[in-house]
Parts: C-alpha cells; structure tokens; sequence
C-alpha cells in the first residue's frame, strides 16, 4: 500500500503502490512543466463513499511512500490514458488499470509518459 501526502495534511491519501507508481511518473511530469491540474478519484471501501478531487499545483509539497522497495513494471497504456486525462478540462481522474486478456502488466514496452502529457 502506497501513501501520497499533499500539502500541510496529515493524513495521507492511500492506494496500492503500482497505481501511486502511475500516478507519479504523470504527476511529476505535470508539475514540472510548472502546470496545475486536478486529481479526483472514488474513495476506497472501508473509507466514506464518495469521491475526492485536490488541486495539483508546484509549489505545494508533494510526498509518495511506497510499502515496496522496487519500483513496478510501468504500463504504457495506463501511463497514457492517465496523461491524457492530465491534460483534459477534468485533471486526472484515477481509474483502475486496464489489462487486456493476454497483456501483462508489464507490455514489453519501455515506460514513459508521452510527450504531450
């Protein structure tokens, strides 16, 4: 289980380490190129249904902790879809990955994130 910590809380925004992979190699993209977006995501069971949406922005500090030590193969189609929706009017909406049948999570192809992310 991965932690993402935002800003001045306390309490950290929690989800499985690959997903938080994801989201970072697309987060870290954005905020270097100095632009502000939105993540909104569905709150996990256990927690209060609903939803969450924060403001990304550079100069708010920005933590991820990791449970595993070895940072996970990357999807290229996940890196994708979540950069485009990155750059879209809604910010990043987290969705869970999608693995076609016969694709691994791993699809053989070196992880980046597109150049227009």
């Amino acid at each position: 289980m991965g932690y993402l910590y935002y800003g001045d809380a306390t309490e950290p925004i929690t989800m499985e380490d690959r997903t938080l992979a994801h989201l970072k190699v697309v987060v870290a993209t954005k905020l270097r190129r100095n632009e502000s977006f939105t993540l909104s995501w569905q709150h996990p069971e256990g927690e209060p249904t609903g939803r969450s949406t924060l403001w990304l922005h550079p100069s708010i500090s920005l933590r991820f902790v990791f449970e595993e030590p070895e940072t996970p193969a990357l999807s290229q189609r996940w890196l994708t879809e979540l950069a485009t929706s990155a750059n879209s009017s809604g910010g990043i909406r987290l969705t869970e990955e999608h693995i076609d049948a016969g694709e691994s999570a791993d699809d053989g192809e070196p992880s980046k994130v597109p150049q227009d992310a």
